[in-house]
């Protein structure tokens, strides 16, 4: 089969250990050019990991560069000015989380993914983890059937802790000055305060809000914000309670990331590794309790040696395939960053004080 060409965008910290390690590991694409600022960089990472084409900035490999899709790893905050131009190619591409800077910014970002006939695919990778799609699996298997009853409730914990887990540590660098780039517009509604808490949640914990609406399996609405914000609380479509537990504690030297998702007669565990570990998955338990005769027991599938960043790399060529992916598209993308929004103005309302994560 042919293999698919991947035109990079960016190959700083999260482009280099995030994604473009990842891709190299993977006999179904190639990575044939790249687009750094830096050039001292840029040249450094085309030796390293064997990349043909070198381009200054993204307008140039756009022109150039012969690709099946981008990768385009950049500070959100600059979305809206970098992908419109990458969108106009029509080719999927794709990006770190969030979406975008603002709700505005990812609904134009939507918008324009859909007129270029072009799919977004949001960096989420949580969604990719090997654990986390055992569970979401698993999820849809007992609604399905019916036989652990209903679903009741689904808890997200992420307290703050070493998140990098050296995974940078064979990072390139240079002393290059970064250029200058044009910010995108804050949040609309927001003074300068409001729209620096908005960036705290977005960069910390859209993650977070993003795996509630993956573990559910459908849309929600915020109920509740914590005035200390600590908590958000959320109702699903269908009624399901849920809630994102933000920062119950810190910790120094571990990660200990969670999720919780509770049937009548069952749950599931989820225990997620640092984002940046390398080549380990998360940690799903299997908890049945169907009483009667039925012995109560825990199961713990063996999972492989795959790290999420890895399994999100393999499934964006599935995506540019046409394959099915667990990958989070624009649209979808774009409604967390509405809860965001909601869960501050919420917490506004409420008296809530200054983010502190």
């Amino acid at each position: 089969m042919k293999k698919i060409r991947l035109g990079f965008i960016g190959t700083g910290n999260m482009g280099q250990m995030a994604h473009l390690r990842n891709y190299l590991t993977l006999p179904d694409c190639e990575v044939v050019a790249l687009a750094e600022l830096r050039p001292q960089l840029a040249a450094m990472v085309a030796q390293r990991f064997g990349i043909p084409e070198v381009y200054h900035d993204h307008h140039e490999l756009l022109a150039k560069a012969q690709v099946d899709a981008y990768v385009m790893i950049q500070p959100f905050w600059i979305h809206g000015g970098l992908l419109p131009a990458v969108l106009a190619k029509g080719k999927p591409v794709m990006i770190e989380k969030p979406l975008a800077h603002s709700v505005e910014i990812a609904e134009q970002m939507a918008q324009l993914s859909a007129k270029h006939h072009a799919p977004i695919y949001v960096a989420y990778h949580k969604r990719s983890d090997l654990a986390s799609v055992a569970a979401a699996e698993k999820i849809r298997e007992w609604k399905a059937s019916g036989q652990f009853g209903a679903l009741r409730y689904v808890r997200v914990t992420m307290p703050p802790g070493k998140w990098d887990a050296e995974g940078f540590a064979s990072r390139l660098t240079t002393d290059e000055k970064y250029p200058d780039i044009q910010n995108d517009p804050p949040p609309a509604g927001f003074d300068k305060e409001g729209a620096y808490q908005n960036f705290l949640l977005v960069n910390f914990y859209i993650h977070q809000i993003n795996l509630l609406r993956y573990l559910l399996g459908e849309d929600y609405a915020l109920t509740a914000a914590d005035a200390n914000g600590q908590y958000l609380g959320v109702r699903s479509t269908s009624g399901v309670s849920g809630i994102l537990e933000m920062a119950p504690y810190h910790t120094t030297l571990d990660w200990q990331e969670s999720a919780l998702v509770g049937f009548d007669k069952g749950y599931l565990k989820l225990d997620l590794p640092a984002p940046m570990v390398l080549d380990r998955p998360g940690q799903l338990t299997v908890f049945e309790d169907l009483g009667g005769t039925e012995t109560p027991k825990a199961i713990t599938p063996v999972l492989a040696p795959w790290h999420a960043m890895r399994s999100q790399a393999a499934n964006f060529l599935k995506a540019v395939a046409g394959e099915a992916t667990p990958l989070c598209t624009a649209a979808d993308a774009a409604k967390d960053l509405a809860i965001a929004r909601d869960f501050l103005q919420l917490q506004l309302k409420a008296g809530g004080i200054k983010l502190s994560f």
